[in-house]
Parts: C-alpha cells; sequence; structure tokens
C-alpha cells in the first residue's frame, strides 16, 4: 500500500519475525475477538484502521525500532491493508490503543520493553489481558507517560467507547451500541439464529400476504355482487319508473278519450236541444 522513499531503499522493514501470531489457541481466541469487536465498532467509519500482530515502526530509518501489539488501533487513519505500519507514511499518527493478551510465554522483561515502547511512542491507552489468570490492567497516557487506571472493572474506553466489564470469572467488552463482543462461532450462532428468525418472519409474512390476498378477493367478489346488485336494483327501478310512465301515459290518454267523449256528448246534448227548440224531435225515427 505505501512506497518506501527512494533514499530509503537500502533500509529494511521486516513485516515479520517468524514467530507465531499466538502462543495458544486461548490467546488467538482472544486477539482475533477484540480486532473483530473493534472492527464491527468502527464499520461505519473509514478512519480507524484496526490491525493484530502487525510490526509498528514508529521512526523512519530505524527498522530495529519495532513492536507488534496483539491488537491496535489508530484513529485517523484510512482502513486498508498494511504490511506493516510505518509511521511516517501515516501522517506521523501513532497507534492510540494497544492491547496485549498474555500467554504463559510472556517474561516480565519483554512486557516492560513492551511498555517503555508503548509510553515513549505516543500510545494513549495500553490495556492488558491475561486470559488464563483473568487479570486485567489498563493505562492512560498522562503526559509523557502511561499512568496506571485505578479502577477499570466497569471501564470505558475514552477514545473507543467500548466498555470493559471485568468480573471475578471473565472480562466481557460491549461496543459503544451495547452489544457484545462476540467470537466466530458465537457469531455464526447469531446468524443461524438471525437467519432462522428471518425466515420464520418470512413464513408469517407470506401467510399474511395470503390471508391478505384472499381477503382481497373476497373484498373484490363481495364488491362485484353488490355491483351487481346495484346495476340490478338499478334496472328494475328503471323498469318500474318505464311502468310508472307508461300507466301515466295510458291514464292520461283514457283522460282525454274520457274528455273528448264528454265534449262529443256535451255537444250531442246541445244540438238535441236546438233541435226542439226548432221543434224537431232528435229521438224521432
Amino acid at each position: 500500500m505505501y512506497s518506501v522513499p527512494k533514499d530509503k531503499l537500502y533500509l529494511i522493514y521486516p513485516e515479520t519475525d517468524g514467530e507465531p501470531m499466538a502462543e495458544n489457541t486461548l490467546q488467538f481466541e482472544w486477539i482475533v475477538l477484540i480486532k473483530l469487536g473493534l472492527e464491527a465498532c468502527f464499520a461505519g467509519r473509514y478512519d480507524v484502521f484496526v490491525a493484530g500482530d502487525l510490526f509498528w515502526y514508529p521512526v523512519e530509518g530505524r527498522p530495529d525500532l519495532r513492536q507488534a501489539p496483539d491488537v491496535l488501533a489508530a484513529i485517523g487513519r484510512p482502513k486498508g491493508h498494511r504490511g506493516s505500519y510505518m509511521q511516517w507514511l501515516e501522517d506521523n499518527i501513532p497507534p492510540q490503543v494497544v492491547f496485549e493478551i498474555l500467554s504463559p510465554g510472556n517474561r516480565a522483561g519483554e512486557m516492560a520493553k513492551k511498555f517503555r515502547f508503548y509510553e515513549k511512542y505516543g500510545v494513549e491507552e495500553y490495556y492488558i489481558y491475561d486470559p488464563e489468570k483473568n487479570f486485567l490492567e489498563g493505562y492512560l497516557r498522562e503526559g509523557e507517560g502511561l499512568v496506571a487506571i485505578p479502577e477499570i472493572r466497569q471501564w470505558i474506553s475514552p477514545l473507543l467507547g467500548i466498555r470493559f466489564e471485568w468480573t471475578l470469572e471473565t472480562l466481557t467488552l460491549y461496543r459503544p451500541d451495547g452489544e457484545r463482543f462476540l467470537s466466530y462461532l458465537e457469531l455464526l450462532a447469531f446468524n443461524r439464529e438471525a437467519i432462522l428468525k428471518l425466515n420464520k418472519q418470512r413464513e408469517l409474512l407470506y401467510e399474511e400476504m395470503k390471508k391478505t390476498q384472499k381477503a382481497q378477493a373476497e373484498a373484490l367478489k363481495e364488491k362485484q355482487r353488490a355491483e351487481e346488485e346495484k346495476r340490478k336494483a338499478e334496472e328494475e327501478k328503471r323498469k318500474a319508473e318505464e311502468e310508472k310512465r307508461k300507466a301515466e301515459e295510458e291514464k292520461r290518454r283514457a283522460e282525454e278519450e274520457r274528455q273528448r267523449a264528454d265534449t262529443a256528448e256535451q255537444r250531442a246534448r246541445q244540438l238535441a236541444e236546438k233541435l226542439r227548440q226548432m221543434g224537431i224531435d232528435p229521438d224521432a225515427p
């Protein structure tokens, strides 16, 4: 990812010392747990670099000055693959937080050397955990030195926001959102459970969808039936109105016929009266 300046090409900055990342499975599991947990914490940020067992070179031109923290976090540096962390190529930003997971092979002299290195080259938070003995200690930077955290049982990292819950049984780490750091097997189990829940939710949604579709189909049929009933009722009403209109027309015609008959009868009576006045009997054969 990074290139070494041409005037420094003669210097070699090894990316490995040939030693294993961890001395036993317990130490390895804790290193992986913390690294993956921190990556999950900052998955949404591009400017937090997290690595495990990566050589950190704080001074250009001094490949002999190096340490490989079990886990390191550099805030303000982009994510990406690196063969080592060369500080002068990282805007001279040191890893601010480092974790060391102890194993039976760790020696007091070795740990004292690491402490002095981290203190000298800018680490702001330094945490040491021995998973076999369930021993935890942490240090914060004050001025030029690292000072022990007096009470760490419910400690919250100022820079990372993660919470340390240290009990008589073990250490548990929590993300800023309150979620616990999970091991790979726990993540698998969590994913399986999440998939089962998702599938169950999908089944329930499918059943609800079928019920809804059935209800919609029945509602559509009922609407069509109601519309057909309405159409029939309107047709019956139209027929009734037509019958009524015809009846009224017949009544009107009958009334006109009656009126014409009355008029004709009246005229006949008038004519008969005039004939009588003239001495003519209108009823005579």
